[in-house]
């Protein structure tokens, strides 16, 4: 296998990338249980869940190149104030992994580690899944109001 400086480099950001973005939807969720939206709630923890999974994969592909993963998130969370607040930063985020994947997939391609390309490319649609559906959340609340569109994600059970 040929140097993999610059794919070790690329990777430690991108697991740094997984944890802050599975702590931010980890606190989502529980700050949309707190405002009543159970249901988003769950969605929340379904996309942490997806980024530790991410997170871990990126872990495998470090050992395997005989780097040590580092388990430092990039940034802390910080909660939203409201529901647009909470899309917005959540989708620019997105848009910032998306770019910086695509760009180290091909750094990883053009040094012959066609392992960790693949890796990023594959976790690639993964982000553009979660992005897709925050734009689609923030067009949805745009059309539909606050209120309607809260009351999309409450389950009206009592706990």
């Amino acid at each position: 296998m040929s140097d993999n400086k610059e794919s070790l480099s690329n990777l430690q950001t991108a697991l740094s990338m997984e944890l802050s973005a599975a702590t931010q939807y980890l606190l989502h969720a529980h700050v949309l249980d707190d405002w009543g939206l159970d249901r988003l709630s769950g969605r929340m923890h379904e996309e942490m869940n997806e980024e530790l999974g991410h997170a871990g994969k990126f872990i495998d592909r470090i050992l395997f190149l005989r780097g040590e993963p580092v388990m430092e998130p990039q940034k802390n969370p910080r909660p939203a104030k409201n529901l647009k607040d909470m899309f917005e930063t959540d989708r620019k985020d997105e848009k910032d992994t998306i770019a910086f994947y695509t760009k180290a997939a091909r750094s990883a391609r053009e040094a012959d580690d066609i392992g960790t390309s693949l890796l990023f490319e594959s976790i690639i649609t993964d982000e553009e899944g979660h992005w897709d559906w925050l734009d689609q959340q923030l067009d949805l609340l745009d059309r539909l109001g606050e209120p309607t569109f809260m009351a999309k994600y409450m389950s009206g059970e009592a706990e």
